[in-house]
């Protein structure tokens, strides 16, 4: 008998449909319903991109090609924080299915206690007697093959532009905004995100860039920054003609990619007098699965 080698892929998760939205929302705030206003602004937002809810389609497509790409002796599983299928039922799954050894990757590149420290909590949760045992991905920001995707995806953007919005555009490289205080922690994620604009930035021949934050969450306590909004408009008062997005914390279309920025930031830029292009998602690209699978990889040869 072949022994499988199980790779757990990570994702945020989502509402699969208009009726799902509150009960997901009420997971993301730790089972306390959220307020009536803020539900139905979520839906509208999700109305706005054609009630559309890719982030399960994309992982799964995603964690086949994965598979694929890692080839016999391999079985990927696809487990979600905040929607099914959950990340401990995964687990048990796993055990169940005889997988004694795994790999587990969040798919999003940097870390966070507060965020990829959420995921390897809910693994290590679900473990009975240490099976099945993983190996944990905790952050592959600086990976070269992602970042050469990046940096194409970059490139391609630019080409979008006309060669006068290219004269002085400005590139900047975002990840999901976390709780201010997260920094005073120590915690390494702004580093990290700050690195892969450095490496990306070199990469694809840019000296106008900056990192930014978006999709902040609508609580009381102050979120890291400068959003993406204000950036938008101070590139525009700073004389710049176009501003590049490349959302690298994001690896899938999915609200903070479809409303945020093609909806949101787009508008802004617009009301700012300033050209606006993102790059595209990575989604299931096969460069991009290389590369994740070189990562997974990589951590299962680490002693």
């Amino acid at each position: 008998m072949v022994e499988i080698t199980g790779v757990l892929a990570m994702a945020y998760g989502t509402a699969s449909s208009p009726d799902d939205i509150e009960r997901y929302y009420t997971d993301i705030r730790g089972g306390r319903p959220p307020a009536p206003e803020a539900l139905n602004e979520l839906r509208e937002r999700y109305a706005a991109i054609g009630n559309r809810f890719p982030l399960n389609e994309v992982t799964e497509r995603q964690a086949r090609a994965l598979e694929r790409e890692l080839g016999s002796g391999y079985r990927v599983y696809v487990g979600m924080k905040h929607s099914p299928p959950f990340i401990p039922d995964v687990v048990v799954g796993m055990r169940d299915e005889g997988v004694t050894h795994a790999v587990a990757i969040a798919l999003a590149p940097h870390y966070s206690k507060m965020s990829i420290g959420g995921y390897i909590d809910r693994v290590r949760r679900a473990m009975v007697d240490g099976i099945p045992s993983f190996r944990f991905v905790e952050h592959w920001y600086d990976s070269p093959s992602f970042l050469d995707v990046l940096a194409g995806r970059v490139r391609a953007a630019r080409g979008r532009l006309t060669q006068d919005e290219r004269s002085n555009d400005l590139l900047v490289v975002t990840a999901h905004s976390l709780p201010e205080r997260i920094l005073a922690e120590g915690d390494p994620y702004a580093e990290q995100l700050q690195h892969t604009a450095d490496l990306v930035a070199e990469r694809a021949g840019i000296e106008r860039y900056r990192i930014g934050w978006q999709s902040e969450g609508r609580t009381a306590e102050p979120w890291i920054g400068p959003p993406l909004g204000e950036i938008i408009e101070k590139a525009a008062a700073d004389g710049h003609t176009a501003v590049v997005v490349c959302p690298a914390g994001f690896v899938s279309d999915h609200l903070e990619i479809l409303y945020d920025l093609d909806i949101e930031a787009k508008e802004t830029a617009e009301r700012a007098g300033v050209a606006f292009a993102r790059t595209e998602s990575m989604n299931d690209d096969p460069e991009f699965i290389r590369a994740l699978a070189e990562i997974v990889l990589s951590r299962l040869e680490d002693r």
